[in-house]
């Protein structure tokens, strides 16, 4: 089933250095995008993350130290890849949680200035935890009876996820083949921060969603507990939880 589309929709995939979007980096990225009038855009770029690539990391991937020492870094491509997916929706495999986020981080780090949250996500491994409890590989051979070869390559990656939400589309009458409604249905929290350090309550009110003043809201312990700022802002937090954390604290002033 083809999408039906509004807006252009790129699907990304990244391999990276390791899972932690604080402080892992991209080692290589792939993207399929997707217009309205049907035509698609594809790109894959291999990225010098500027330090060792783990061997266990490699090991899944199999992106090594050798293969990325002669490319470039993130922030040679960055403001390219800024305008290659400017004003698009997002979808990815997990890339809720994963690959939008540490892709967020990386383009902080460059001093790229592009607003990601402002997009709408579809995350096609909710569509299929929701409905089947699977893996990528298992959801490729679930929905389009294929076997997934080179997983854990970006581009290969990326052309099964746009496979399996065609075929979801297809298997299950209850999704709506609309943007706004899959990102909706694949939406699994209120994060105000990509790495959901700090969440929209019931009321509409930005409340931390950790540690001591969990629940609580932000501009109000800001206010009444003001080393709590200069505390995140030199803890291991994501650059993107400090900077809504920052504008949360320069709307008070």
């Amino acid at each position: 089933m083809k999408l039906n589309l509004k807006n252009h929709l790129v699907f990304l995939d990244l391999e990276t250095t390791g899972t932690n979007i604080a402080t892992d980096r991209i080692v290589e990225i792939s993207y399929l995008k997707l217009s309205p009038n049907g035509s698609e855009e594809r790109y894959t770029q291999r990225i010098n993350p500027e330090r060792p690539i783990p061997a266990e990391t490699s090991a899944i991937h199999g992106i090594f130290d050798a293969d990325v020492k002669d490319c470039p870094p993130f922030k040679a491509v960055a403001k390219t890849l800024a305008k290659k997916i400017e004003g698009c929706d997002l979808a990815g495999y997990n890339s809720n949680r994963f690959d939008i986020p540490l892709l967020a981080e990386e383009f902080l780090r460059a001093d790229v200035d592009i607003d990601l949250m402002r997009r709408k996500f579809i995350d096609v491994q909710v569509v299929f935890h929701k409905m089947e409890q699977r893996t990528l590989a298992a959801a490729y051979k679930f929905y389009c009876n294929k076997d997934l070869v080179d997983a854990h390559s970006a581009a290969a990656d990326t052309e099964a996820t746009y496979e399996v939400l065609q075929a979801q589309l297809s298997r299950y009458p209850e999704l709506t083949n609309d943007v706004e409604f899959l990102a909706k249905f694949t939406t699994l929290n209120n994060n105000v921060d990509f790495a959901g350090r700090i969440v929209y309550d019931d009321k509409g009110v930005e409340v931390f969603n950790f540690g001591k003043y969990k629940g609580q809201s932000v501009a109000e312990v800001l206010r009444k507990d003001q080393g709590y700022y200069g505390w995140m802002l030199q803890g291991d937090f994501p650059l993107h939880t400090k900077k809504v954390l920052t504008s949360i604290k320069l709307r008070q002033q």
